[in-house]
């Protein structure tokens, strides 16, 4: 009888982790993922989930900046979200300049000019989400 639920409990247990890894979950960790490094390393850019994790429309990226640092002012046919994680940004765009600040978000229309400037004196992080055509 021991035998029989000691097996029992193994073959559920199995069931449940086939199942979990059918749902195709994709759990990770900044730190593990590769930077990719701009502008002397000031700017840095992590591609958390994107197209080859199985995410078919939207690429969600990471991107840190060291105090000073900016990403250029460029405008692309895609739009972007973006949510502040630390720090203090100025974002530049044809209508001026705005101070944003962790807990912020952005939408940034497609080909709308458009520049991040860390202006704290730590760094400043934010989530950025594209389509994945944006990525390519």
């Amino acid at each position: 009888m021991k035998i029989a639920l000691y097996f029992t409990c193994i073959i559920i247990l199995r069931l449940i982790i086939i199942y979990r890894e059918a749902i195709f979950l994709k759990i990770g960790n900044r730190e593990n993922v590769s930077p990719q490094k701009f502008f002397e390393g000031k700017v840095v850019k992590r591609i958390l989930i994107g197209e080859k994790d199985g995410a078919p429309g939207f690429t969600m990226r990471l991107f840190t900046l060291q105090p000073g640092a900016s990403t250029p002012y460029h405008n692309h046919s895609w739009e972007h979200e973006v949510f502040v994680l630390e720090g203090k940004l100025k974002i530049r765009s044809k209508n001026g300049e705005e101070v944003i600040e962790s807990g912020s978000f952005v939408f940034v229309e497609p080909d709308e000019e458009h520049q991040f400037v860390n202006i704290d004196d730590g760094p400043s992080s934010f989530i950025c989400v594209v389509p994945n055509y944006g990525e390519q």
